[in-house]
């Protein structure tokens, strides 16, 4: 189920990007409360903490890709392409070896926390289910309908 739920994620952003090709790039970039303070930057932010994340659990370096390099809608697909196919990679491999491993993270107090690759690849989802909620509030408040998220009638 966890690759499905991810295969979900990425469905619902690819209608997404295609949503936001109807809305004019200032309505993109606008500043609105909530979320990470506009439409653009929420896509990059789900984009890049599912990296950070998966970089994290490889070891690997985080990617620093900064939200000034996006300039548009065709960035943020291109880095969310790059993103998907480095996920599904290390998906596909987590899935196959059947490995448990944990990442430990040292929280802002110093404390040292355990979090199980498991746990984290959850945390990934929702955290993107999270966003794409304050998308859909953004979306109605342009008069717009938003994507329809159902689980249930999609495909995966």
């Amino acid at each position: 189920m966890l690759l499905e739920l991810f295969k979900y994620n990425w469905q619902v952003r690819e209608e997404w990007f295609k949503w936001c090709e109807e809305i004019t790039y200032e309505e993109l970039v606008k500043q609105r409360v909530g979320g990470m303070g506009s439409i653009l930057h929420t896509l990059f932010h789900v984009i890049y903490c599912e990296q950070l994340w998966i970089n994290q659990i490889c070891g690997n370096p985080k990617n620093e890709q900064s939200i000034e390099s996006i300039k548009n809608l065709q960035d943020i697909q291109e880095y969310s392409s790059i993103i998907k196919n480095s996920t599904s990679n290390y998906l596909n491999e987590y899935l196959k070896e059947k490995t448990e491993g944990s990442l430990f993270i040292i929280l802002q107090n110093g404390e040292t926390k355990e979090f199980p690759h498991k746990k984290i690849l959850y945390h990934i989802i929702t955290h993107e289910v999270h966003h794409i909620g304050q998308l859909s509030i953004w979306a109605r408040e342009l008069g717009k309908v938003p994507i329809n998220s159902d689980l249930l009638i999609r495909e995966l």
